[in-house]
């Protein structure tokens, strides 16, 4: 497989968690979403991308998977162990109402794209944008603040699908500068995942392109 990806990228964050914790490797191809207007613009990304976003992961028979919602759900379908999701159907709804709350409501309001819209079509200044960020940040993390359990990670001793949408989040929040006092249950999983080597691994700071 081939991993379409990008150090920074929070979605591909997510998927070389899920990569790290199912012990699965993947050849990586570096889309560098700054330089020279960004390389995800290029015609030859668009041919495997149409969006010109990453992930994006090719399989061995040349399938091209994008969105890493949709990766992360065929990763789990095809390899199944370690589960990121639970066998109860109540206990995965609550899982994946987690994973959404960020992927869905907090993380699109801060992808490079809105961010850009906000500068260029609505004249938002530099320390406007900052205060656009932590709004809804802090409005996501203060919903799974109150969902997610007392003691290791978000849903007990094993990362589960929260997890790998959590941490990503939590490095895009640092990044900006979103306060996160105020949301001790997080700053517990945040600990606990920090000294798992599959979460180190995936980290940024971590990956071969990173600046």
């Amino acid at each position: 497989m081939k991993l379409y990806t990008y150090w920074r990228s929070t979605s591909s964050y997510r998927v070389r968690i899920a990569f790290a914790l199912k012990k699965l490797e993947a050849e990586q191809a570096f889309v560098h979403l700054v330089r020279n207007g960004g390389e995800q613009n290029a015609p030859s990304y668009r041919a495997i991308n149409p969006q010109g976003r990453v992930p994006a992961l090719e399989l061995d028979d040349g399938s091209i998977l994008i969105q890493s919602p949709a990766i992360l759900e065929y990763l789990e379908e095809i390899y199944p162990t370690p589960a990121l999701l639970p066998s109860d159907p109540v206990a995965r709804a609550k899982v994946r109402a987690v994973a959404s709350i960020i992927g869905c409501d907090v993380h699109p309001l801060h992808n490079v794209g809105p961010l850009n819209h906000l500068r260029k079509v609505f004249g938002r200044s530099e320390p406007e944008v900052p205060a656009w960020i932590a709004t809804w940040v802090g409005q996501g993390l203060s919903a799974v603040e109150v969902l997610i359990g007392d003691e290791g990670f978000c849903f007990g001793p094993e990362p589960t699908l929260a997890d790998v949408f959590l941490l990503p989040q939590l490095y895009a929040a640092r990044r900006f500068a979103v306060p996160l006092e105020a949301f001790p249950r997080i700053l517990r999983v945040e600990k606990v995942a920090g000294e798992h080597p599959a979460f180190l691994s995936a980290h940024p700071g971590n990956q071969p392109d990173a600046e």
